[in-house]
């Protein structure tokens, strides 16, 4: 029993046997707009009858040669995907996606590793 439980510990301490990868996600948020590869601004609520659309920004670090997705969805159900290659230590991808007028209630986004893991998850209110 103690040898068994040695080797649990060593596998969680040194990652054995899982699929974690080293990367993170730094930065994930919902955003007007990008500009120079930055989000204008960070916001968690917009109004449908001033905006019909929304950005996804997300910074990665670390993950160079991994893929990441954006995972739309709304009241359940996936709206919309749309996978990056990540290409350097720190890469920033945004997407957009437009909304109709009923569709207001809560977004999420999912950012996706390889193996379709939730490395970071964000939440808005369309009303």
């Amino acid at each position: 029993m103690h040898q068994i439980l040695k080797t649990i510990l060593f596998a969680i301490a040194f990652g054995v046997g899982s699929s974690a990868i080293a990367g993170e996600v730094s930065r994930a948020m919902f955003t007007t707009s990008v500009q120079d590869r930055e989000p204008v601004i960070a916001i968690d609520s917009i109004n449908s009858s001033a905006f019909s659309s929304i950005t996804f920004f997300t910074e990665i670090n670390d993950l160079e040669g991994h893929n990441v997705t954006h995972q739309w969805s709304y009241d359940g159900k996936v709206m919309f995907e749309k996978s990056f290659e990540v290409n350097g230590a720190r890469w920033r991808v945004w997407t957009s996606k437009t909304l109709l007028s009923e569709w207001t209630g809560t977004w999420t986004v999912n950012v996706l590793d390889d193996d379709r893991s939730v490395l970071a998850s964000n939440t808005f209110e369309y009303q």
